[in-house]
């Protein structure tokens, strides 16, 4: 199982460099935080209706589910803060450090598609998919 950042699920989406990575971890069940979730909905060309969109409900129907959306709570939120201070040196927004948070919380591998996170020491295995 491996959790996705927003940047890996919407090269996957848009069929970008990285795509085929992706497509490949979703041959199996995936997790993405409610934060990360958004951030793909509020990308997508049709932002108004995404959460509409065949392609993204395909993703989080089913039996089993592609993708599993994770709410992002209280443990998450404090996890998410910590990131900050232990990511010095690289810039992370906060659906970063909620993707990043999910992954430690839950020791699981996070797959992305930003490169700058290959220089982070955070103890969790860190995917780039281009």
């Amino acid at each position: 199982m491996t959790v996705l950042d927003a940047s890996a699920l919407l090269a996957f989406l848009n069929d970008e460099p990285g795509a085929d990575r992706v497509a490949a971890a979703l041959s199996r069940p995936c997790r993405i935080s409610a934060v990360n979730w958004s951030e793909v909905l509020a990308h997508r060309p049709s932002s108004r209706h995404a959460a509409d969109e065949p392609a993204l409900a395909g993703l989080t129907t089913g039996n089993p589910a592609l993708l599993s959306v994770v709410s992002f709570d209280d443990i998450h939120a404090r996890e998410t803060a910590r990131l900050k201070a232990a990511a010095t040196g690289v810039p992370l927004s906060l659906g970063d450090r909620a993707c990043l948070a999910l992954g430690r919380l839950e020791r699981l591998p996070v797959m992305t598609a930003d490169r700058v996170w290959r220089s982070l020491k955070l103890n969790v295995r860190i995917v780039v998919v281009r």
